[in-house]
């Protein structure tokens, strides 16, 4: 069944939203009953993240793919598994998503709605981690999705969860999720002035991903039709 481009739109928006009020959210409360120890704000940053993203992956990947990350829409719209004409109203309706859901997390948790964050995150050993960490994604995405498509929602939240802690930049793998981590000054943000440089680093890394899996499946061919992953 395919549902209306307005309802994919809106499912995406949701989606994306849910996830950054999670992300966002965890990393709020972790870093409030972690005591001081990073560590242990990072853990109880992590497993909500991994765990919402199954939920929804199952819960709207069968209304809009589920993908939550135009890194993720653009690949899928490469291998023309997503309509092109639908890339940026996908990517436009995740980022608007990302930022409610930074919204709705200060919300619950007292802060300020609009700030801009401080920490910095920037430098080759940050933007490198970013293109790891969206290049395993892809790789992720497209190696289930051909082999054990059920398997996708775990597979993902898996992926992320594990990630978060082999990656130098704890994984935000994500451009929509990035932007709207950038106006959170909380456990979770990025200055805006690094967040150019991540994205670059996500979507370069996305298409090695792409290429790399291209590759791979270039004689038996990949299967078509994904739904996410088809994050």
């Amino acid at each position: 069944m395919t549902f209306p481009l307005a309802k994919r739109l809106a499912a995406e928006c949701l989606g994306t939203g849910l996830l950054v009020t999670t992300v966002v959210g965890s990393g709020i409360m972790g870093e409030r009953l972690a005591g001081g120890n990073v560590a242990l704000a990072l853990l109880g940053n992590t497993l909500p993240t991994g765990a919402i993203l199954v939920v929804l992956i199952l819960a709207l990947g069968p209304i809009s793919g589920a993908h939550f990350n135009p890194a993720v829409s653009l690949v899928m719209s490469l291998r023309k598994d997503h309509p092109w004409r639908e890339f940026f109203p996908y990517a436009g309706a995740q980022i608007i998503g990302g930022c409610i859901g930074t919204l709705v997390a200060h919300g619950m948790f007292e802060l300020p709605l609009f700030e801009l964050a401080v920490k910095a995150r920037t430098g080759p050993a940050q933007w490198f981690a970013e293109f790891v960490a969206t290049f395993g994604l892809i790789v992720t995405i497209l190696a289930v999705s051909r082999f054990k498509s059920e398997a996708i929602p775990v597979a993902v939240g898996l992926y992320i969860t594990a990630a978060y802690w082999f990656t130098a930049s704890t994984s935000f793998s994500n451009p929509a999720v990035t932007i709207a981590r950038a106006l959170t000054n909380s456990f979770s943000g990025i200055a805006p002035a690094d967040v150019p440089m991540f994205i670059v680093a996500q979507l370069v890394g996305a298409l090695a991903g792409l290429g790399v899996m291209s590759w791979f499946f270039a004689e038996s061919g990949v299967a078509k039709g994904l739904t996410l992953e088809r994050t």
